[in-house]
């Protein structure tokens, strides 16, 4: 089974994006102009001594699983934890955050549970939550849909792009929580024809079922700001949709994972009943690492205590490898 098979084509995704993108060319000037271009992990504007950064993201189609759990109380920690890693991903401190919930119908046990997860992300993040949207679509949502945009703050001295990654500079891996918000409509399918439900217990801890392993919150990075400030950082990535492939977000160099985290065991459980080959795992899932930072390799082993990571491999000069694995042609 592959991304594509359950409904998601990636490269038909980003050339979707590109078609977006190519209409948008007015760029406001002075305050508030732009300062990075449509493509990383967040987008950065203009605002006199320091760099405004903007993101947005939602939960995506693991809202269907906590629809069948009935259980909604995690997916706000979710919403806040994928735009505040995209922030951090950048160097930026978050700040504050809005969310957008569009539902088929109201309920107000519903509603408190979205609400508790979103407090509990805010307060994880050390953000605040000052305003949103909700509407009722029901001709449009069949359940429901939450989204949200982050705002954050970056001394423009302080702004990481990955521009100053150089080949041998270290990579630290943070762990994930598991799948965090990405690839659930391939894991759906997987559990869908498996012959388990989300109610059955997790081959891999018994103790829980796969519907509440499914719906484990997205962990928010926020100590990553501790490196940013103390080391010098060469480049960030948050690990989401695309897997690995998303680091050419961030440098047209390669990345050697020569030592590389324990995968989570949600991903071995999902790629022994889907019958997924090792590379699409590694093209769609974050495979166990959530986050990664590079930086040079004499202060990598500082970088991995503060954030209960490990040096996990190296910058090259191209391609993508994980052990044996090619995940991406030098």
């Amino acid at each position: 089974m592959t991304y594509s098979d359950s409904g998601v084509d990636i490269k038909k995704e980003e050339d979707s994006i590109k078609s977006i993108t190519s209409k948008m060319k007015y760029k406001r000037e002075g305050i508030g102009a732009p300062l990075s271009e449509i493509g990383h992990y967040s987008g950065l504007i203009d605002f006199g001594e320091y760099a405004l950064a903007l993101t947005t993201d939602g939960v995506g189609t693991k809202v269907l699983i906590a629809n069948e759990m009935q259980k909604w109380n995690t997916v706000g920690i979710d919403c806040i934890a994928m735009n505040v890693n995209d922030l951090l991903a950048i160097g930026a401190e978050p700040l504050s955050f809005v969310d957008y919930l569009a539902v088929e119908s109201y309920s107000k046990e519903f509603a408190e549970q979205v609400g508790e997860g979103l407090a509990k992300g805010a307060e994880i993040a050390n953000i605040s939550i000052v305003g949103g949207e909700t509407a009722t679509l029901p001709d449009i949502i069949k359940g429901f849909d939450l989204a949200g945009t982050c705002l954050g703050m970056v001394d423009k001295s302080s702004i990481i792009t990955g521009d100053n990654i150089q080949e041998g500079d270290a990579i630290v891996g943070i762990p994930s929580n598991g799948i965090h918000s990405n690839g659930y409509t391939l894991a759906r399918k997987v559990i869908e024809n498996s012959g388990y439900s989300y109610s059955d217990q997790f081959p891999y801890n018994t103790s829980t079922t796969i519907g509440e392993e499914l719906l484990k919150p997205t962990r928010i990075y926020l100590e990553v700001l501790d490196v940013v400030k103390k080391l010098d950082v060469h480049g960030l990535a948050h690990i989401t949709g695309s897997g690995l492939l998303k680091l050419n977000r961030i440098t047209e160099m390669g990345f050697d994972f020569y030592d590389p985290l324990e995968v989570s065991d949600i991903f071995k459980f999902l790629q022994e009943k889907g019958n997924i080959e090792d590379l699409e795992m590694y093209k769609t899932f974050n495979m166990g690492m959530g986050f990664v930072i590079i930086l040079p390799e004499e202060q990598a082993d500082e970088a991995a205590d503060m954030v209960d990571g490990k040096v996990v491999g190296r910058i090259v000069e191209s391609g993508i490898r994980v052990s044996d694995l090619v995940i991406e042609q030098s």
